[in-house]
C-alpha cells in the first residue's frame, strides 16, 4: 500500500494510495517490522543540490511505500534509519538522492545498495544506460516509463495521483532490482567489490557536497600566463612557416604592409592553426599527402617529427588547457562559490572519471592547484597521496627483487632501475659527489636521486617507461614524452625488458590471460572483474587480440590502485563521521584524497591520514610496501 503524508490533499479519492496525518505513522511500521533492507528515494524541482530543491522524500519496503511532501514535513527524524549501519537503503544513484538529503537534513546515508552500481560492477564498468528506464527491462524484463519525473520541476498544489504513484515505483522497482543483482553479483564473485563501490560513492557525494574554493583573481592570472604560452608557441610556428623556403606557398606577403608596425613586427602568415583544412594541408606537404587526421593518435606514432609538428602538438596542448581551465572554469563556480565536481565510478579498469570540471585532468603543476583555497582562515588542506602507487603495485605482482629492494629500502627506484639498464653509460654519467654512489652507514651506495646531469637525463627516460607501464606505453608515446626518435625510444623499451625480465614476464602473462579468457581481474580481495565484449571476434580481426591485450597489462595496475584509493576513502569517511572530527572530503586525484582540517586539528589530523592511507594499501599490498606521504597547506597542492 502506498502511503502520502501532506497537507496538500486530492479532492478525489483514489484506490491506489491513502492520506496518513502524522510522521509517528512512518515511525510505527518501521519500528514494528525492523525491516533489514528499505528502499529511499527523493523527487527534487532540478538536478543541483544547491539550489534546487526536494519536494517528495520515499522510503519502505515492497509491502508499504511512505510518501514524505517535503514541502511541509522535515526528514530529520529519518536519521535513525538511513545513517544506521545495520539496514541496508536501497537506491538507484544514491549520490544524487544523498545530497539531497544531506543538504535538507544533515542526515549522513550509510551502508547503501546502489542498483546502479551494481549494474556496472556486474557488467565490468561497461558502458551502457543504467536509468531505473534501462535497468527495469534488462534485469525484471519490465517497461517503465520516467516522464513523470520531470513534472516535479515546476509543480505546485497537491501532488497527482501519476507522481504518487511514480514516487512508489521508484522505491519498488530497486528492491525487485536488488533482490536479482545480490545473486548475481555473488555468483561472479564480485559481492566484495560492489561492496566497496557502495561505500566509497558515499565518500565521492560527500566531496561533491562539500565542494572546493577557488582564489579567482589567482586563477584568472594563472589563466592569462597560458594564454601568453599559448601565442608564443603560435608564433613559433609562424616563424617557421615564414623564415623556412620549404613552406613558400604558406606565406603571405601581403598580409601586413601597416608603416606604423616595425619591421620585426610584421608577420607574413595567415594561418589558423585551429582550422583542420590548412593545417593538414601544410602537414601533407611534409609527409607527401600521406596524413588524414591531426589527432594525438596519429602525429603521436609518426616516425619522424620535426619542429614544426613538436611545435603543434605543444600548441593543442596549450589551446586544450585554457579552454577548459582558462576564465571559463569559473563559470563552473556554483552559488555558493565553489567547484561541485561530479564523479562518475566503476570505469571499465575500475578508476573513476570526473567531471563538470574535470578536476583529474588539472596539471600537476602547483601554479594551478594552488589557485584552490581555504578562505577560511581557520581552515588548512590536510592532503596525502601514495608514494609510487603504481610501481608498488607493479612490484608486487612481478615480484621483482631489484624493485621491492629498492622500495623497500627508500632508494630512488628510477635512478636503481636505470643503473641497470644503462650500464657503463650510468656509471660514466656520474658526477663527484654524486648522491647516487654516495656510501651508506652499511657500506653500501645509498642510491638516492642525484643531480648529476648525465643521470637526470638516463633517469628521466627509464622513468617514463617506469610509469610508462601501467598505461601501456608504446615506443611513440615514449619518443614524445623524451624528444628522441621513435627506432632510440623502442631500443630502450627493449634493454628495458631484457634488464628486468620478471616485469615483461608478468606483463605477458595479463596480456595472455586476457585473450585467452576475455577478461582480467584485479588484485585479491576484490578481484575486479573487466570484460572485453569483442573477445568472440579475436579470431577475425588481428587489431582485437592487439586490444585486449594492452587493457588486460594495464588494468590489474591501474584497477588495482583505484581500488586502494576508493577503499581509503572509505575509511576517512567512516572515521570523519564516526568519531565527528573537524575535518571534509573535498577532492580525490587519482592516488591523491584532499581534506580540509581545522587548523587546530590539521596536525592530529595529518598522522591519522596517514595510518587510514596505509591501512587501506595493506589490504591489497599486504607487506606494507607501499606509504602515504601527507601534507598540510594552506592551498590545494601536489
Amino acid at each position: 500500500m502506498i502511503y502520502v503524508l501532506t497537507p496538500e490533499r486530492n479532492a478525489i479519492p483514489s484506490n491506489e494510495y491513502q492520506y496518513i496525518d502524522s510522521i509517528e505513522f512512518i515511525h510505527s511500521y518501521l519500528f514494528e517490522h525492523q525491516p533489514s533492507r528499505i528502499a529511499v528515494d527523493t523527487e527534487t524541482t532540478g538536478l543541483d543540490f544547491i539550489d534546487d530543491k526536494m519536494v517528495m522524500f520515499q522510503i519502505g519496503d515492497l509491502d508499504n511505500q511512505f510518501i514524505v511532501d517535503t514541502r511541509y514535513h522535515k526528514i530529520d527524524s529519518f536519521r535513525m534509519y538511513l545513517e544506521d549501519t545495520d539496514i541496508t537503503k536501497v537506491l538507484q544513484n544514491a549520490k544524487f538522492d544523498y545530497k539531497f538529503i544531506k543538504q535538507a537534513s544533515g542526515i549522513e546515508l550509510d551502508k547503501v545498495f546502489d542498483t546502479m552500481l551494481a549494474d556496472k560492477v556486474i557488467n565490468g564498468g561497461k558502458e551502457m544506460p543504467s536509468g531505473m528506464d534501462e535497468l527495469a527491462p534488462r534485469y525484471l524484463n519490465e517497461w517503465i516509463s520516467k516522464s513523470a519525473q520531470k513534472s516535479f520541476l515546476k509543480h505546485r498544489g497537491p501532488f497527482t495521483e501519476e507522481q504518487i504513484i511514480y514516487g512508489a515505483k521508484d522505491l519498488i522497482i530497486p528492491l525487485r532490482l536488488c533482490e536479482v543483482m545480490i545473486p548475481m553479483l555473488k555468483e561472479k564473485d564480485l559481492t566484495y567489490t560492489a561492496s566497496l563501490e557502495f561505500a566509497a560513492c558515499l565518500a565521492f557525494a560527500d566531496i561533491e557536497f562539500n565542494g572546493i574554493e577557488v582564489d579567482k583573481e589567482l586563477w584568472l592570472k594563472r589563466a592569462d600566463q597560458t594564454l601568453e604560452d599559448l601565442k608564443t608557441c603560435e608564433t613559433e610556428m609562424n616563424t617557421i612557416i615564414e623564415t623556412d623556403p620549404f613552406f613558400k606557398e604558406f606565406q603571405d606577403p601581403d598580409k601586413q604592409l601597416d608603416l606604423w608596425i616595425p619591421d620585426d613586427q610584421i608577420s607574413y602568415v595567415n594561418i589558423d592553426w585551429n582550422s583542420r583544412k590548412p593545417v593538414l594541408e601544410i602537414f601533407n606537404k611534409i609527409y607527401h599527402g600521406e596524413l588524414t587526421s591531426l589527432s594525438k593518435d596519429v602525429l603521436g606514432t609518426l616516425e619522424h617529427r620535426p619542429p614544426l609538428i613538436r611545435a603543434f602538438m605543444k600548441y593543442k596542448k596549450l589551446k586544450k588547457l585554457y579552454d577548459s581551465y582558462g576564465p571559463s572554469m569559473l563559470d563552473k563556480l556554483k552559488s555558493d562559490g565553489k567547484i561541485h565536481t561530479h564523479f562518475s565510478q566503476v570505469l571499465t579498469t575500475g578508476r573513476v572519471s570526473n567531471s563538470k570540471p574535470n578536476m583529474q585532468q588539472i596539471p600537476a603543476d602547483n601554479s594551478f592547484r594552488n589557485c584552490f583555497v581555504c578562505s577560511d582562515p581557520d581552515w588548512v588542506f590536510v592532503s596525502s597521496d601514495y608514494s609510487s602507487q603504481e610501481l608498488c603495485v607493479i612490484a608486487t605482482l612481478a615480484k621483482d627483487p631489484v624493485w621491492i629492494a629498492a622500495l623497500e629500502q627508500g632508494k630512488d627506484l628510477h635512478s636503481v632501475c636505470a643503473a641497470l639498464v644503462f650500464g657503463k653509460k650510468w656509471e660514466n654519467a656520474a658526477e663527484p659527489d654524486c648522491a647516487f654512489y654516495k656510501l651508506g652507514e652499511d657500506g653500501g651506495y645509498e642510491n638516492k636521486k642525484c643531480e648529476c646531469p648525465g643521470h637526470k637525463t638516463l633517469r628521466s627516460g627509464v622513468k617514463s617507461i617506469n610509469f610508462g607501464l601501467a598505461y601501456g606505453m608504446s615506443e611513440y608515446a615514449l619518443s614524445d614524452t623524451l624528444g628522441i626518435s621513435v627506432p632510440e625510444a623502442r631500443e630502450l623499451i627493449e634493454t628495458y625488458f631484457k634488464t628486468f625480465p620478471s616485469i615483461r614476464a608478468t606483463l605477458q602473462k595479463f596480456g595472455d590471460y586476457g585473450k585467452r579468457h576475455g577478461y582480467i581481474m584485479t588484485m585479491p580481495p576484490f578481484k575486479r572483474k573487466r570484460y572485453f565484449p569483442k573477445h568472440k571476434y579475436i579470431g577475425e580481426d588481428s587489431s582485437i587480440s592487439g586490444q585486449i591485450e594492452r587493457a588486460s597489462k594495464n588494468t590489474p595496475i591501474q584497477g588495482s590502485s583505484a581500488d586502494m584509493v576508493k577503499l581509503a576513502l572509505v575509511k576517512i569517511r567512516k572515521y570523519i563521521k564516526r568519531d565527528q572530527v573537524p575535518v571534509k572530503l573535498v577532492m580525490t586525484v587519482h592516488d591523491q584524497v584532499d581534506t580540509i582540517a581545522h587548523v587546530d586539528y590539521a596536525d592530529t589530523w595529518r598522522d591519522k591520514l596517514t595510518e587510514l592511507m596505509e591501512d587501506a594499501a595493506k589490504t591489497i599490498i599486504t607487506n606494507g610496501l607501499l606509504k602515504a606521504e601527507t601534507e598540510v597547506s594552506r592551498a590545494w597542492k601536489k
